[in-house]
């Protein structure tokens, strides 16, 4: 004799329909839509070197420690392009004058042992 299956085996209609969405929960907030952002355009950057005296290096330790105590880590290069922005922003005299005060230095790299 057969057996025939239990109802409680076979899929219902109930259970082969789609689900519907579920309502969002009243703690969350449904997010709104964005608006697409434009592509970040990624600027590469220039490596270079060059020569500086002892002291005008070391200020650079100086500057980096200043900036710690006001916990704010930086790099070198963020010093070198702060200092940038800073003299262009100056007028030429102002800028003139600054460079004037500078020890010349020799031009080319140090000879290696120096």
């Amino acid at each position: 004799m057969p057996v025939e299956p239990t109802p409680a085996s076979q899929p219902t209609v109930a259970d082969q329909a789609p689900k519907a969405a579920k309502p969002p929960k009243a703690g969350k907030v449904a997010k709104a839509s964005k608006a697409p952002k434009a592509p970040k355009l990624r600027v590469k950057p220039v490596r270079d070197g060059f020569t500086m005296p002892e002291a005008d290096f070391a200020l650079i330790g100086t500057l980096k420690a200043r900036a710690m105590s006001a916990q704010r880590e930086t790099r070198k290069s963020e010093l070198l392009r702060a200092g940038l922005h800073a003299l262009a922003a100056m007028d030429t005299p102002t800028l003139v004058a600054a460079l004037g005060q500078l020890e010349p230095v020799k031009v080319g790299r140090p000879k290696k042992g120096h």
